[in-house]
């Protein structure tokens, strides 16, 4: 009887061997070590050397750090990424705050259509390339048919040079990148807030009318989580910002919106040193590398 219920073994599938797993995962680490891993060795390598396509008979000699000391007393390079943390520290500011207040506008109870309309439209921004963004801006904000002068001109001021003064050209892109990214943030913080025990949440309401205690005890535990995802893919977001800028400005006028991306782009290919270009690189993803440990250091909380 026993023998009769034991389960008949399985024909092993002539398809599938010891090595399909790793065909199967072939492609997708071929192409991560192509467009990431490789060219993150190459500039390493590169940034121990002199390295000047347009004098190629010279060859490409080892100076070990010499390229990182000539960045780390290049002026423009720290003036550069001074006004990219200024950037940093306005935008990213005026993002939490509007996406936490969609957020919390969306997780309120009711309006079931009109929310589902509201989730899709945030989609939008983030569905645009930063090149469009860019594209998009240099309409918004054109001295002559652009839609942020018509708005001044009903309230009654004049136009603007927006993209031909410092201050404007700052502020533009300033603008584009909250209209942009906003709507992340909003996602994120909806994605925690729907994550709250919903016997909790009611508790709660009916313990206290203040909806800013509701948020402090109640809700803001689920949304570090959300909150140090948010400020550290914008911290990467930020310091390699290139497209969106470099259309709406090429980094001007003078040196406005000379972000630390720009001007490195600029020593690598309109100067065409990639030596000094490689070595800015790897001290910028240093620096991403040591902000995001900050931030999980300093805001991540598991929740209990």
């Amino acid at each position: 009887m026993s023998e009769t219920m034991r389960a008949a073994p399985t024909k092993p599938n002539r398809g599938y061997g010891r090595w399909t797993p790793l065909w199967f995962l072939a492609p997708a680490v071929l192409t991560l070590f192509l467009i990431g891993i490789y060219p993150t060795i190459f500039a390493l390598v590169t940034s121990f050397r002199r390295y000047n396509i347009t004098r190629p008979r010279e060859g490409f000699p080892f100076v070990g750090f010499e390229n990182y000391v000539a960045v780390l007393t290049d002026s423009t390079f720290w003036s550069s990424l001074l006004l990219t943390a200024k950037f940093y520290v306005t935008v990213l500011p005026i993002q939490v705050v509007l996406g936490l207040i969609i957020a919390l506008l969306l997780h309120k109870p009711g309006m079931g259509l009109l929310k589902s309309l509201a989730r899709v439209t945030l989609v939008v921004p983030l569905a645009t390339t930063y090149a469009v963004v860019g594209l998009i801006g240099r309409l918004i904000f054109n001295r002559d048919f652009g839609v942020a002068n018509q708005f001044l001109g009903f309230a009654g001021f004049g136009p603007i040079d927006w993209l031909s003064t410092p201050g404007g050209a700052f502020a533009a892109i300033v603008i584009m990148d909250v209209w942009q990214w906003t709507p992340f943030c909003a996602l994120i913080f909806l994605a925690g807030l729907s994550m709250v025990p919903g016997e909790i949440e009611e508790a709660a309401r009916l313990e206290t009318s203040s909806k800013l205690a509701l948020l402090r005890h109640v809700q803001l535990p689920y949304l570090l989580p959300g909150l140090t995802a948010v400020m550290i893919l914008r911290s990467a977001d930020v310091l390699k910002l290139f497209d969106m800028v470099f259309v709406m400005t090429r980094g001007g006028p003078g040196s406005a919106t000379d972000l630390i991306s720009i001007y490195i782009q600029r020593v690598g290919f309109r100067i065409f040193d990639l030596g000094t270009a490689s070595a800015q690189a790897i001290l910028l993803l240093i620096i991403t590398i040591v902000i995001s440990r900050l931030y999980i250091r300093l805001l991540y909380r598991e929740v209990q």
